[in-house]
């Protein structure tokens, strides 16, 4: 499964609210009426925490396994699952379009629980492969066997990158491999190695689009509350520690009345066909003004598609509908701007994985604006940890 899990060392809020919808369900020609009874549209597309005991996850972590391990725990899971707008999108998308799993060999990269793969069991796939690299694998075979589909799901425990297939070829690729901010511990890379390694010509990725967007916010309150705090610290300058605040990315929700200006698309990946080396891009953004406002953060929000379906389905993970586990990213600027309707922040975004541990993403930032009431050129550099 992609991240999804609340990173210690990333700040938190849940001051913020959201309101978005869900579409209503949509006209699918289904092949199992078993399945449509079971189907509820959770998409929001436009158009305490337990853990395993030891003798499941080692006493010894490096930061190499972090990642890996960090599915091993309840709690993430469970959010996971939790998040309808994920976890009914995919099951719809499955048991809705069950012409694109029947009697196809299935291959599921970052199984997880196996819930993903428990779904195409039941949409009749000829047969899944559930690869699973945490100590969460062991689970998932148990979980497979309690629902009586071993004849059906097999779980391979370890990295898709060192594993051995029983087959040569597979039909399908499903995973849910998306990150915060979309890259961010994401398992794309994995993903597009199966892909180039198993899947048939005329093979599906599901999903096989996923787009990355851009807008800005006024937020002053959470700003001074939280970064600008640290300049006087009970009569003590403790701007260091601001400093490095300013360059961690917030994962948070945030309210859609915050939204200043227009929204910009960065990229989008089609993840059929697409190179590994295109998660690294630069991309210009404009972003226009539609009130007199200020500005204290640009926003960051992905949606994901499923092309191949009798009819597009997907979701999205904006400020503008329903939330998600994933929420959205924020950036926020060292300068406050005063921007008057119709004016507009030009600049660009870089991308890229960090060099040391390529799950962990680097952002570069260049912005400026030439207003009536205010004039800035700035770069600033971000890292997704």
């Amino acid at each position: 499964m992609g991240k999804g899990k609340h990173n210690n060392n990333k700040k938190q809020s849940s001051s913020r609210s959201s309101d978005g919808y869900a579409q209503e369900p949509t006209d699918m020609s289904i092949e199992d009426e078993d399945l449509v009874e079971e189907t509820t549209q959770s998409s929001n597309f436009d158009g305490s925490l337990s853990e395993f005991d030891q003798t499941l996850i080692g006493s010894e972590k490096t930061s190499a396994d972090y990642y890996f391990d960090s599915y091993s725990h309840f709690g993430d899971l469970q959010e996971m699952l939790k998040d309808t707008v994920r976890t009914k999108t995919y099951q719809n998308v499955i048991y809705q379009n069950t012409f694109l799993i029947k009697n196809k060999v299935v291959l599921d990269v970052g199984a997880g629980t196996g819930i993903l793969s428990l779904f195409c069991a039941k949409a009749g796939a000829k047969h899944v492969y559930a690869v699973e690299c945490s100590q969460m694998g062991d689970m998932a075979k148990e979980i497979v066997e309690a629902n009586k589909l071993s004849h059906v799901i097999t779980v391979l425990k370890g990295k898709v990158e060192d594993i051995t297939l029983p087959v040569t070829h597979v039909d399908v690729i499903i995973s849910e491999w998306m990150g915060y901010f979309l890259l961010f511990e994401n398992m794309l890379d994995t993903v597009l190695y199966a892909r180039d390694k198993w899947l048939v010509e005329s093979g599906v990725v599901l999903p096989d689009r996923a787009s990355l967007y851009l807008t800005a916010i006024e937020d002053a309150d959470y700003k001074d509350d939280k970064v600008e705090f640290w300049k006087n610290v009970y009569g003590f300058d403790m701007s260091c520690i601001r400093k490095q605040t300013m360059m961690e990315p917030l994962v948070d929700t945030v309210d859609e009345h915050q939204i200043v200006t227009n929204t910009q698309l960065l990229k989008t990946m089609d993840i059929s066909k697409m190179a590994p080396g295109d998660v690294s891009f630069t991309a210009p953004f404009k972003l226009v003004a539609e009130r007199n406002d200020y500005i204290h953060a640009l926003v960051a929000y992905f949606d994901v598609s499923f092309t191949k379906c009798h009819k597009l389905m997907g979701f999205s993970t904006g400020p503008r509908s329903r939330a998600t586990h994933w929420k959205q990213t924020v950036l926020y600027l060292e300068d406050v701007l005063t921007i008057c309707k119709g004016e507009a922040i030009v600049g660009s975004m870089t991308v890229a994985p960090n060099k040391t541990n390529p799950r962990d993403v680097d952002i570069k930032l260049k912005y400026f604006l030439n207003g009536l009431h205010c004039q800035v050129s700035r770069t600033q550099n971000y890292k997704m940890r």
